[in-house]
């Protein structure tokens, strides 16, 4: 590290000479002005879930709530920003990290950030846990049985996974980690899928409680 002309110049990973420049208006000045404080909601679990239905109405509760919210979907994002990975474990990492450090600006910016993606190695959503205050992350397990989903799978994407067809498919032939201690757990009720409202209203009242939703 050099210091030169007053700037602190620094190097991190490939990116040298490069300097931190802090913003004129802090965390806690947007967070005023929203009146909400960011986070990041990181939702967990097989495919089929439901974990982008949650995310979906999660948001619409927020969003009628006068909050400011956004979901960042694992199968959106392969649109686009991560479109050059495939689903080997090291781009798999490198898919969580990249979700997980747009998060972090979102939540820095005083937005409510919903993730939703598979996200199957413990160590990855860790990573990403630790990219912000502990506060400030929300981890949701989908506790959803991998038969209950495979049963449902509306895309027919674990019939093909069992065929052979897709390699890499998590709970068929690429291991599914779950959360150890994560702050909310969506299970099924009477062993079928709760309704969408009653998923999200989980997720509004520990916001609720914990303070999110004031600043």
């Amino acid at each position: 590290m050099q210091v030169m002309e007053n700037l602190v110049r620094t190097t991190v990973g490939m990116s040298t000479n490069i300097v931190w420049h802090e913003c004129s208006i802090g965390k806690l000045e947007r967070q005023n002005l929203l009146m909400q404080k960011g986070c990041v909601i990181w939702i967990t679990g097989f495919s089929v879930s439901g974990k982008s239905t949650l995310a979906s109405m999660l948001n619409r509760q927020l969003h009628c709530r006068g909050h400011v919210s956004y979901v960042l979907d694992g199968d959106n994002l392969r649109h686009g920003l991560n479109k050059d990975l495939s689903f080997k474990a090291e781009d798999r990492a490198e898919n969580i990290c990249r979700v997980g450090e747009v998060a972090k600006l979102f939540a820095d910016a005083g937005v409510i950030c919903t993730a939703s993606l598979i996200s199957p190695y413990r160590r990855d959503r860790d990573a990403c846990r630790a990219l912000v205050p502990d506060s400030m992350f929300i981890e949701v397990f989908m506790d959803v049985p991998l038969k209950v989903c495979e049963e449902r799978d509306p895309k027919g994407l674990y019939k093909l996974a069992r065929a052979g067809k897709i390699k890499g498919f998590t709970g068929i032939d690429d291991p599914y980690e779950p959360p150890m201690d994560c702050e909310i757990v969506i299970q099924l009720k009477d062993g079928k899928y709760q309704t969408p409202k009653a998923m999200a209203e989980q997720v509004v009242t520990y916001l609720e409680e914990n303070g999110y939703l004031k600043a």
